[in-house]
């Protein structure tokens, strides 16, 4: 699959698909528009998730096996998104299959970030870690156990901080193409859609910045 610029798409910030990019001058920005909320030295967070879109059933078994998406009940592809403070996608991972699991794709996803900088993830990246970036996510119940008055509260103050890619993800599927079951076929053409959904996303941020995420 060849990797194509989704920062060409519009004029807008996206990185592009499987590719790494430096995102230093990227997160110039943030990182100044945070140093001056927070105070000096504070290093704006990055924050990554994945999302499927929905696909016709292929007519391949083991096609079908293999986009089946039993979180979503459906056969899906699945990408990994990553953001920055200011809400902008600097990252669009390469296209799977809807049974990937967000860790396995993300191990295989070049993630250009500076050293020193936190990523903010949710469990389905348990155990992913990246040399120089410090990882945070959510304590996991135990089995047969239950989390600590303390982790309860670490959980809901990094949800409240997360729940911003969330809102990304709603932006960007604000275009019915990758919200419902697209059926387009044409080769590229599934990527390409999500390239353009999610500059656009980017447009609307420039245009008309969000809060950014703490």
């Amino acid at each position: 699959m060849d990797p194509r610029p989704a920062a060409g798409l519009a004029g807008c910030a996206a990185a592009v698909r499987g590719c790494p990019i430096s995102l230093d001058r990227r997160s110039g920005p943030a990182t100044g528009h945070a140093r001056h909320r927070c105070g000096r030295g504070y290093r704006p967070p990055f924050c990554h998730d994945g999302t499927e879109r929905r696909i016709s059933r292929p007519k391949d078994a083991d096609e079908q096996k293999s986009c089946y998406s039993g979180k979503k009940k459906c056969h899906t592809v699945k990408n990994i998104l990553l953001i920055n403070a200011l809400l902008t996608i600097l990252f669009l991972s390469d296209t799977y299959e809807g049974s990937a699991h967000d860790k396995r794709i993300a191990d295989g996803t070049p993630y250009p970030l500076p050293e020193g900088s936190e990523l903010l993830q949710d469990l389905g990246f348990l155990a992913f870690t990246l040399a120089g970036v410090r990882c945070t996510t959510p304590f996991k119940k135990p089995r047969g156990g239950a989390l600590t008055d303390e982790q309860k509260a670490f959980n809901q103050a990094l949800a409240r901080r997360r729940v911003r890619i969330e809102h990304v993800n709603s932006s960007v599927k604000r275009c019915r193409i990758v919200k419902d079951t697209i059926r387009v076929f044409r080769d590229g053409a599934r990527d390409m859609v999500a390239e353009v959904c999610c500059a656009l996303h980017n447009f609307r941020v420039r245009l008309s910045p969000w809060k950014p995420m703490a």
